[in-house]
C-alpha cells in the first residue's frame, strides 16, 4: 500500500499542556493532535513525527510534524478541518504535501527559541504563559555581554539534564543575544520587556532554560563572565542547577532545507 507524506506547520500556546509526547492521564499538544486526526480521519491509521519536542508549558510559534497516512488527503481541505476542531490554543497554519524521501528529524536547517522576561516589577497575571517575571534587580547590559559568549561552537556538557545515550555536547550556536521585546505585545504586558534569542541546528534537554539560568545568574551578580566562559570549556561534566521557568520559552521559527 502506497504511503503518503505531509508537512504541518502549527502553533500553539503550551501553557496548559504538559509538553507535547503524550503521556497516561496527562493532557499533551501530541495526544490533542492525535485524538482530532482521529475524528477527522475516521480512524488511527496513520503515524505522525515532530520536528523539535517541547516540554510542559513551553508554547511554538511556528513548529512542524509530518504526517504519516495509507490515503492521499486534500491539504486544503485537512486544514480547514483541523482549525476547526482544534482547541482555541493550537491552531495550523500550512500542510505541504511531501515525497517518502523527505525526513522531519533531518529536514530542519535552524531551530530558534526566545525566552521572554521582565524583571524588577511583577507582571499582571495574564502575562504568566508568555513571560517570566523576575523581581529583583538584573544588570541587562551584563546580561547581553554573557549572552554572546555563548555564541559559537563549544562545549555544552554542563547545559543538559539528563542526556540520551551517544548524545553530542559539541554543538554551534548562530544566534545568542538579548534584546528588548518588540516581537509580542499586548496592553497588559509591562512596559518594558526583553527576548533571549537562540539559534542552532538543533539543542540538548533543557539546554536553553539552562543557558537562561546562567544569564539569569550573571545579572543578579551571582556569577561573573569568567565562570561562564568556563563552563564552555567541557572541564566539568557537572549540570547545572539553575533551570529557569518553562512558561517564558518559545520555538519561535524552524527553518527547512
Amino acid at each position: 500500500m502506497q504511503k503518503h507524506y505531509y508537512l504541518i506547520h502549527f502553533q500553539y500556546l503550551g501553557f496548559r499542556y504538559h509538553g507535547w509526547l503524550k503521556q497516561p492521564e496527562l493532557r499533551t499538544v501530541g495526544y490533542m493532535i492525535e485524538k482530532t486526526l482521529k475524528f477527522i480521519l475516521d480512524h488511527n491509521r496513520f503515524k505522525i513525527l515532530v520536528a523539535s519536542r517541547t516540554d510542559a508549558k513551553v508554547s511554538a510559534n511556528h513548529s512542524a510534524f509530518e504526517l504519516f497516512v495509507n490515503e492521499p488527503l486534500n491539504p486544503d481541505q485537512l486544514l480547514t478541518d483541523f482549525n476547526l476542531n482544534l482547541p482555541n490554543d493550537i491552531k495550523v497554519l500550512k500542510i505541504e504535501e511531501k515525497d517518502k524521501n523527505f525526513s522531519i528529524i533531518n529536514a530542519p536547517k535552524t531551530k530558534e527559541y526566545i525566552y521572554l522576561f521582565s524583571f524588577e516589577e511583577k507582571c499582571h497575571p495574564f502575562c504568566a504563559p508568555l513571560i517570566s517575571s523576575f523581581q529583583d534587580h538584573l544588570d541587562i547590559e551584563l546580561m547581553k555581554a554573557g549572552a554572546l559568549l555563548f555564541q559559537g561552537k563549544h562545549n555544552f556538557t554542563k547545559y543538559c539534564t539528563k542526556p540520551k545515550p551517544g548524545a553530542t555536547f559539541e554543538r554551534e550556536i548562530l544566534v545568542s543575544k538579548i534584546k528588548e521585546n518588540t516581537m509580542y505585545k499586548a496592553s497588559f504586558f509591562p512596559d518594558k520587556s526583553y527576548a533571549y534569542v537562540i539559534r542552532s541546528k538543533g539543542f540538548l534537554r533543557y539546554q536553553v532554560r539552562l543557558i537562561m539560568g546562567q544569564l539569569l545568574s550573571l545579572g543578579r551578580g551571582e556569577i561573573s563572565l569568567n565562570d561562564i566562559r568556563k563552563s564552555l570549556k567541557g572541564n566539568d561534566n557537572q549540570p547545572l542547577r539553575h533551570i529557569v521557568p518553562a512558561s517564558g520559552l518559545i520555538l519561535n521559527k524552524i527553518e527547512f532545507d
